[in-house]
């Protein structure tokens, strides 16, 4: 029976890439159908992904810390090897070993979202470059005098040093670079994503490089025709969303500082680089504006007070925070703008109340999403909050249950922040930061005699976040004093 794939599985819609986090199975172990083989990092969810047949593990592609697209092969199975088979095969059959094509971890991942992609390893020979296929006639003599490949077996760096992954080689296509000029700083001096952004980035700012010795005509008029200026370097039609926002992320210059001898100096993780493109994208797209708002929460303090034993008999614990989600989720619909997006130049209108909830993973973010919210009883609400926030907090969140929100909130007031002002997620038009309720001595009135007096309440600061480009500061204005006067006339029945 011919060996089984294992592919990078789709995890979700948006997904193109993942990175493997962790070989749970050695090469040579024998695994059963279903059972977990490797976790995967996505710019959506950490996931366990089972063997999809029974047999032995023969041959990883993919090593611990590579990005590789989806449907990229990892690794094979052979259903009729022996456990502690497989470490000679490829010899046998006249492949490279697997420690010599799989290559080395740390490949960058540019993300939310987010990485340079490896190819399958099962690609012996490098794809042509465009100047490669306009060489002249004249160079054809010389090329057959030139051996096919070198003389003995091929060894890992040498596969590597004249390989590159899809992503790349799509990129020096769109830019006419020839790769062969690219100096990499991956494995074995594998070009990277980074080099070939840096490269065309660089020559864009210094202008047209002298050719190279040897280099014909036709390829110096390549490499004239590639783009040099920051508006020419997008693709007029990038394969995915994701893979546009990263491009716009990785046009953006970071400055780079001195490291001192006190300092310590640490790698970003992936949650934290996927936060990075996220926030720093989100506010190079959507014109920012903030508006705030003063909530008093004591009529909503009694109702929890009033029916906390019954809710907990029913499962359930009603934070604060549900009491919000339930009160935007019924308001969303009112204000179609807030619960829109812009996307080039149309504006979208959800049709569903998707609400994501910021939950902190200490470090780290994340944003499960309560989907058509305005369904939801307040109670249901309470009790999908809590099951996210548990599951997000022990890595178990499905992809599905991070994405598609139309609105979000988030919560720094529960570490005793006065108030925030959030960034809006990409996709979205807006997004309602709640800061620590306390209580404060405010002037109320009698709603009788017209009298005022002073009274203590529990109060609460409120800023929206939202997108210029779609909606306007009175609309902001509107949707805060109508959340106001819900949460301070709370139903009873909700």
């Amino acid at each position: 029976m011919a060996r089984i794939e294992v592919p990078m599985p789709q995890m979700g819609e948006s997904i193109a890439e993942g990175t493997v986090s962790r070989w749970l199975k050695k090469k040579g172990e024998k695994v059963q159908r279903d059972e977990p083989i490797l976790e995967i990092s996505t710019d959506k969810v950490d996931a366990e992904i089972p063997s999809p047949e029974e047999g032995v593990l023969v041959e990883v592609l993919v090593e611990e810390g590579e990005t590789v697209e989806v449907g990229t092969i990892v690794a094979y199975l052979d259903p009729d090897a022996e456990a502690g088979a497989g470490a000679g095969e490829g010899e046998a059959e006249g492949e490279q070993p697997a420690a010599d094509t799989a290559e080395a971890p740390g490949q960058e991942a540019s993300p939310e979202l987010e990485p340079a992609a490896p190819e399958a390893a099962t690609e012996e020979a490098p794809q042509a470059t465009p100047q490669a296929e306009l060489r002249e006639p004249a160079e054809e003599e010389e090329k057959e005098e030139a051996p096919a490949a070198p003389e003995g077996p091929e060894t890992a760096e040498e596969r590597l040093k004249t390989r590159s992954t899809p992503v790349v080689r799509r990129i020096a296509e769109e830019h006419g670079v020839d790769l062969s000029r690219v100096e990499g700083t991956g494995h074995a001096g594998r070009v990277t994503k980074q080099d070939i952004l840096a490269y065309i980035e660089g020559r864009g700012e210094e202008g047209e490089e002298e050719p190279a010795a040897g280099t014909t005509a036709p390829e110096v008029a390549a490499e004239a025709e590639a783009p040099e200026t920051p508006s020419a370097k997008a693709p007029s039609a990038p394969s995915a969303p994701s893979d546009l926002w990263t491009r716009f992320y990785n046009e953006v210059q970071h400055p780079e500082f001195p490291v001192r001898s006190a300092d310590d100096v640490e790698t970003m993780d992936k949650i934290r680089r996927l936060t990075a493109e996220h926030m720093v994208l989100a506010k190079r797209v959507a014109p920012h504006v903030h508006s705030f708002i003063e909530v008093d929460f004591t009529r909503i303090d009694g109702i929890r007070g009033a029916n906390k034993a019954r809710w907990a008999e029913q499962g359930a614990k009603i934070s604060f925070t549900a009491f919000v989600v339930w009160a935007c989720s019924r308001l969303l619909r009112e204000f179609p703008q807030v619960n829109g997006t812009v996307s080039g130049n149309n504006l979208i209108y959800r049709g569903n109340v998707n609400v994501g909830v910021a939950v902190d993973l200490d470090p780290g973010l994340i944003v499960p999403v309560i989907r058509d919210a305005d369904d939801l009883s307040l109670v249901g609400i309470g009790r999908r909050i809590m099951d996210l926030a548990e599951r997000a907090r022990s890595r178990q969140l499905n992809p599905d249950e991070i994405q598609g929100a139309t609105f979000s909130i988030t919560n720094p007031g529960v570490l005793g922040t006065f108030v925030g002002m959030p960034i809006i997620p990409k996709g979205t038009s807006a997004i309602l930061g709640t800061g620590a309720i306390e209580k404060r001595v405010v002037v109320v009135e009698d709603p009788e005699t017209g009298t005022d007096s002073m009274a203590i309440r529990k109060r609460c600061m409120f800023s929206l976040g939202y997108d210029h480009r779609i909606v306007d500061g009175a609309d902001a204005a509107r949707f805060l004093a109508r959340l106001k006067e819900l949460l301070e006339t709370f139903p009873e029945d909700a």
